[in-house]
């Protein structure tokens, strides 16, 4: 890809930022609207679950292929598709006439955001090749999660209120049909010199480990030991075959010589534990100011403002910071804040006063806005630039697959403590084993921060670095 203009690159970030916009303001504001969707379509909560879940789980599912094939027919021309069937999904999101069909199309409307997010992460690498001006980009690029999550609540619960829980989708409409515009006419198409081939199988076995997972862990509430053991046998079979034969292939879906870098296999750790924390935190909030406080889904998205802010405000500092002085900082703060917080649910019931309610909103706001940058900068920092489009789709396979397991096990564990009684009675007892989960969250962050962004750890993201290059200057120019 040739070298742009300064202007030019800023204006390809604003145009991969649009895309993650509607992404990330699509989840938050559609958290808000649980409770409308609840009371309108009937859900239990399970059924809640996989309105989100379905979603982030097909996500998770796809990311890796759509960074490789990508990497393989064009960036650009990947990245114009996701547009075009997110959009279309957002769509058919809000016609849907019960929740069966709703979880149909959340799952389309991932097909097409799984093609956004990696390609967009990667066409800015490519984009950016300054270390310093790419961690700057990625600070960016961080900070529109925290816009999402300020604007998503509040947006998202005046439309409830205003017109319905289906407007909430019509967000999408404009912003995607802009950014396809212009991606068109600014973005420059891209491919890597050694683009993967396809791996049919490694993608089988990733939506087999990932649907199986999420099933049983939703359903373990409700349902029969006989009934979940088979889909836990599948993952558990599906993981096994995954590292058995990933490894043997040249060009596999998963590379899990990635791993042998210990920054990369932190920053994956510190994703699932980061995004589970986050799907499991907007979760039990949702529920308890709407359907336990008894808010109007607008108050309760300005609730929510105590921790979208400081994520707005705290993203593109750490994004400063990891350019300055590398990650470790930002994920010992990021660890801190988030183990604070879940603590401060757990063991002082924080949601039962103002003072406090505020205070842990605030402290998850801070860690989770310190942590996206370092986790993204550490995953493609090092690499070898062709390889750019998976390195980033494992990192953002990460953060969905943390999101979706947040969720499920949050909900589950929710579901089960609160059984047939209404929410006002049991809700805070029954948070509180998942309050803890999300403190532990945390508390897994800052330990994987802590031990994965030393000089030892440096050193070893160096030698795989190396090894890969060398691996590609071996193979043969026709193999791809």
């Amino acid at each position: 890809m040739p070298e742009l203009s300064h202007r030019r690159r800023m204006l390809v970030l604003s145009i991969c930022c649009m895309s993650l916009l509607i992404v990330s303001l699509d989840n938050t504001a559609l958290n808000v609207a649980l409770p409308s969707m609840q009371r309108e379509l009937h859900a239990t909560t399970s059924g809640l679950q996989w309105t989100i879940d379905a979603y982030t789980l097909v996500l998770a599912s796809l990311l890796m292929l759509a960074g490789s094939t990508a990497d393989r027919i064009g960036r650009k021309r990947v990245f114009m598709a996701g547009l075009v069937i997110f959009t279309a999904g957002s769509l058919l999101c809000s016609l849907a006439p019960n929740l069966e069909l709703l979880v149909v199309f959340r799952m389309v409307q991932a097909v097409g955001g799984s093609m956004l997010n990696p390609v967009a992460m990667s066409i800015i690498t490519n984009t950016f090749t300054d270390p310093r001006e790419r961690a700057r980009a990625i600070g960016a690029w961080g900070a529109v999660v925290g816009i999402s999550m300020a604007a998503g609540p509040l947006a998202g619960g005046l439309l409830v209120e205003s017109v319905g829980w289906r407007s909430i989708f019509w967000v999408n409409l404009p912003v995607g049909l802009a950014a396809l515009l212009l991606t068109l006419r600014f973005v420059p198409e891209s491919r890597a010199p050694r683009p993967r081939r396809p791996d049919p199988v490694g993608q089988v076995l990733v939506i087999a480990l990932f649907g199986s997972l999420t099933y049983a862990i939703i359903e373990a509430p409700d349902a029969s030991l006989a009934e979940v053991l088979p889909f836990a046998a599948v993952a558990l079979a599906a993981l096994l075959a995954l590292l058995i034969y990933e490894p043997r292939r040249t060009e596999p879906l998963i590379d899990l010589r990635f791993f042998h870098s210990a920054p990369f296999s932190g920053a994956t750790g510190i994703a699932v534990s980061a995004f589970a924390a986050l799907g499991g935190f907007l979760f039990l909030s949702t529920l308890y100011l709407q359907n336990v406080r008894g808010l109007d889904a607008l108050h309760a998205g300005l609730w929510m403002l105590p921790m979208a802010v400081p994520t707005l405000l705290c993203a593109p500092l750490s994004g400063r910071l990891v350019g300055s002085r590398g990650p470790r900082l930002p994920l010992l703060i990021a660890g801190a804040a988030m183990t604070a917080s879940g603590l401060l649910f757990a063991l002082f019931e924080a949601e039962t006063s103002d003072v406090t309610l505020f205070l842990g909103y605030v402290l998850f706001g801070v860690g989770f806005g310190f942590v996206n940058a370092p986790i993204t900068n550490t995953a493609v920092s090092g690499m070898p630039r062709a390889q750019a489009g998976v390195a980033a789709a494992v990192a953002s396979t990460s953060r969905q697959l943390g999101q979706t397991l947040g969720v499920a096990v949050i909900g589950a564990i929710l579901a089960a403590g609160i059984g047939h009684s209404p929410y006002r009675d049991t809700f805070v007892s029954a948070a509180r084993p998942g309050w803890w989960v999300l403190a532990a969250c945390g508390a897994a962050v800052l330990i994987l921060g802590l031990l994965t962004s030393g000089r030892w750890a440096h050193r070893t993201a160096e030698r795989t670095a190396e090894r890969l290059r060398t691996e590609e200057v071996r193979q043969p120019a026709g193999v791809s």
